[in-house]
């Protein structure tokens, strides 16, 4: 099966890391999937972390465990690369 072929799940983890790798992207730490080319904004960037920000706010209280840990890597972990971009 190829990745095409999967079934997307709309999950919060789903939506993590859909945001995450659009911050990814635009801190050119990975291609864009449309043209395949490294592009670096980091205003967009920004944009996406605080986004994760605004997630884990509204959702502080009413998240399992994992899930909780799971945005708090996620936003960690971009936040420092970001930091290390600057």
């Amino acid at each position: 099966m190829t990745g095409q072929d999967q079934k997307l799940e709309a999950n919060l983890s789903t939506l993590i890391l859909s945001i995450g790798s659009s911050a990814a992207m635009a801190m050119g730490l990975a291609p864009n999937p449309q043209n395949g080319k490294v592009e670096k904004n980091l205003e967009i960037a920004k944009f996406n972390i605080d986004l994760l920000l605004v997630l884990q706010s509204k959702t502080q209280k009413n998240l399992s465990t994992d899930e909780d840990a799971f945005l708090k890597k996620v936003i960690s972990d971009l936040q420092l690369k970001f930091v290390q971009l600057k």
